[in-house]
């Protein structure tokens, strides 16, 4: 199961500026106790890191609104077993 179908990714944009590409992501976590959060953040900023062309990345964990199954896409759903 991955961030995106779990519904924990709330934006992403590719933002340019002086001919570099950053994305900037806004993701929050299951719970906002979760010591994972930090390492979650920096394993999805690595992996952005990894896309060609792209320069920089920044993952912001954000708590509003707050994070519910119903916001788990279908496809995860699946896989979890909740449909």
């Amino acid at each position: 199961m991955d961030i995106v179908n779990l519904g924990l990714v709330y934006d992403c944009a590719i933002e340019e500026a002086d001919g570099k590409k950053t994305v900037a992501v806004k993701m929050t976590l299951t719970a906002p106790g979760c010591g994972m959060g930090p390492v979650i953040a920096a394993d999805a900023q690595a992996k952005i890191m990894t896309i060609d062309g792209i320069d920089d990345a920044r993952v912001e964990l954000v708590w509003d609104p707050a994070w519910n199954q119903e916001m788990i896409s279908e496809e995860g759903k699946m896989k979890l077993g909740m449909i």
